[in-house]
């Protein structure tokens, strides 16, 4: 069965999560909207997102360097409470997030595309714009382009957005963090990273 984005909306509507996690439920329960909010129950995932609003205030700073020496990443990542932070468990997570970070093809400069500034936005439009102008275009085809260009390279750039290292099944950094706040019963957050090269 087709899914379509009215049936998207309204489970959006029904259960405040982003389109991907609506669209997936759909398609996993041919389209059946009681089904599909079943499948978001047993996944953890509607309780990972009404987690996610609470705060976050314990956690760990973790440092890796990848082999070599030539490369190291220090991270944050935040949990609701000091029982959680110093299990083995939430340590392995935050681990695999560094080694994430470490070994990403694009290399993540911000945690969520959220976070990049709008002048680099702008900038990045422009450049955009100029290359396309060449082309004959109409402006509003032109813009369409430039608008799915800039998505894509602030998710490039974007922790959060980036396919997460190892996966098979092409979930993203985000996800893996929503699979965990299911496991652990908190909210777990990425607070920073910072990235180290030799010479940079």
């Amino acid at each position: 069965m087709e899914v379509t984005m009215e049936m998207i909306k309204r489970l959006k509507e029904r259960t405040s999560l982003g389109i991907m996690d609506c669209k997936k439920a759909l398609l996993e329960t041919d389209g059946d909207e009681e089904k599909a909010i079943e499948y978001l129950r047993k996944n953890g995932i509607l309780k990972a997102a009404k987690k996610s609003s609470r705060s976050a205030n314990e956690g760990a700073i973790h440092a890796y360097i990848h082999t070599g020496n030539k490369l190291g990443v220090l991270v944050e990542v935040n949990c609701e409470t000091d029982f959680v932070a110093k299990t083995p468990d939430f340590m392995k997570m935050v681990h695999q997030i560094a080694v994430h970070i470490a070994a990403a093809e694009v290399e993540p400069i911000y945690v969520s595309p959220e976070q990049v500034p709008a002048d680099l936005i702008e900038k990045e439009k422009a450049i955009y714009m100029d290359q396309l102008s060449e082309t004959k275009k109409p402006r509003n085809i032109i813009e369409k382009i430039v608008e799915n260009k800039i998505k894509k390279y602030t998710e490039d750039i974007s922790l959060m957005s980036q396919e997460f290292f190892g996966s098979e099944d092409k979930k993203t950094v985000a996800d893996f963090i929503k699979e965990n706040i299911a496991k652990f019963g908190e909210n777990i957050v990425v607070s920073r990273f910072v990235v180290f090269k030799i010479g940079d």
